[in-house]
């Protein structure tokens, strides 16, 4: 007997109810991963003035929900704080450690870029931790970013040196017309 198909998975943009879920997979990425080079998870308090400073600066901060259940986030923020990076965003995605691999990271991605362009921004960068982290590169080359250079061991985390990979994908017409 086959397998019952999975419950839809929804995608929309994140509330402060969704704290709690959204500190939990961070958290788990954090000790368990290389995706963030936090050492210790922030508490929940912290998660929560994240959350709101990317929404209230008019980022997108997105959920994906699936049975009630988030299972995944993604959002977008500056890439840099000075004005000449206004038009550039750093993308983050994190998926529940046990639903990888069930097509969330680019639902979340695939609903994240338009967003960033509709909000007129014209460049998306990926910071990803660790030059090894395969899954989350394939995730970002599907979606059209490209390999723009690795930054050598960088970072320190779970008593070795890790690299950052950066890629990048334009948004609308990229840098073909002023903004």
């Amino acid at each position: 007997m086959p397998d019952a198909p999975a419950e839809p998975l929804t995608i929309r943009p994140s509330d402060a109810g969704d704290v709690p879920a959204i500190h939990r997979i961070y958290a788990h990425h954090v000790r368990h991963g290389l995706a963030s080079f936090e050492i210790e998870p922030p508490d929940e308090d912290e998660v929560a003035r994240r959350r709101r400073a990317v929404v209230a600066a008019g980022y997108p901060y997105l959920v994906a929900e699936r049975a009630g259940d988030i299972v995944g986030y993604a959002y977008a923020g500056p890439y840099r704080s000075r004005p000449g990076y206004r038009f550039t965003a750093e993308n983050s995605v994190y998926v529940r450690d046990e639903c990888r691999g069930q097509g969330i990271g680019k639902a979340l991605l695939a609903a994240l870029i338009p967003l960033c362009e509709a909000r007129g921004l014209r460049q998306l960068v990926a910071v990803i931790g660790d030059s090894a982290h395969l899954a989350s590169i394939e995730l970002h080359r599907r979606a059209g970013f490209e390999m723009i250079g690795v930054i050598r061991s960088c970072g320190y985390k779970f008593d070795r040196w890790v690299d950052t990979v950066l890629m990048q994908r334009p948004l609308g017409p990229g840098d073909t017309t002023p903004p």
